[in-house]
């Protein structure tokens, strides 16, 4: 299941000291400072401190208009696309261009206060705008796309390819990180598509296309 629990972060921030700890996130966010600059003339951040998930970079970038527009990233995340060794800025950067096109700005959305709300989120920015996405990118081939109830995860949306009839045909991810992506202004079905882009290559069909 994709997703990071307590205690994964907590043991991932235990085997450094809270000076170490913090010394990684401020370089971690200038180097997004410095990825951004490149694409955008002002650019502010902020780190957000998520219970479950961890620290979030949070970043504001301005257009021409004086605008802002906000996105934001997971920590390990950020980390891991600096350490393979190639520029993250325009994968950053892609973030912010396809937030322009609404036009006046676009700042990171209210968490939801109730269980209402949450399920609102699920249902009109989740549930059916990711079906609508994982059939679009590989049709005609059938996809199945859908939420699932998941023993020891909870609720999760679940995507696969039916004809795929050995090994591994299906992707998970768990609800409360989908929306913890629309949380962060991003679209939860890249995740969907990453994971079915994968199994693809796992299965010879295709090589993984980038999917931001």
């Amino acid at each position: 299941m994709n997703n990071e629990t307590n205690n994964e972060k907590n043991e991932n921030q235990g085997t450094f000291s809270i000076e170490k700890w913090n010394e990684l996130i401020n370089a971690v966010q200038h180097n997004g400072f410095v990825s951004l600059r490149t694409y955008f003339d002002e650019v502010t951040g902020r780190v957000w401190n998520h219970e479950a998930f961890g620290p979030m970079l949070i970043y504001s970038v301005k257009d021409d208009s004086k605008n802002d527009y906000e996105c934001g990233f997971f920590l390990r995340e950020l980390i891991g696309k600096y350490q393979s060794g190639k520029d993250p800025s325009q994968w950053m950067a892609s973030f912010f261009i396809e937030l322009m096109k609404t036009e006046g700005g676009n700042s990171l959305p209210i968490p939801p206060k109730s269980d209402d709300e949450a399920k609102a989120i699920i249902d009109h920015q989740i549930l059916a705008p990711c079906i609508a996405a994982v059939k679009e990118e590989f049709a005609p081939e059938q996809v199945h796309a859908g939420l699932e109830w998941n023993q020891e995860h909870g609720p999760v949306f679940k995507a696969g390819f039916p004809s795929i009839k050995e090994g591994n045909n299906v992707c998970a991810f768990k609800i409360d990180l989908l929306i913890m992506h629309v949380l962060l202004n991003r679209d939860p079905s890249e995740l969907l598509l990453q994971g079915l882009y994968k199994i693809r290559e796992e299965q010879g069909v295709e090589q993984t296309s980038e999917v931001h």
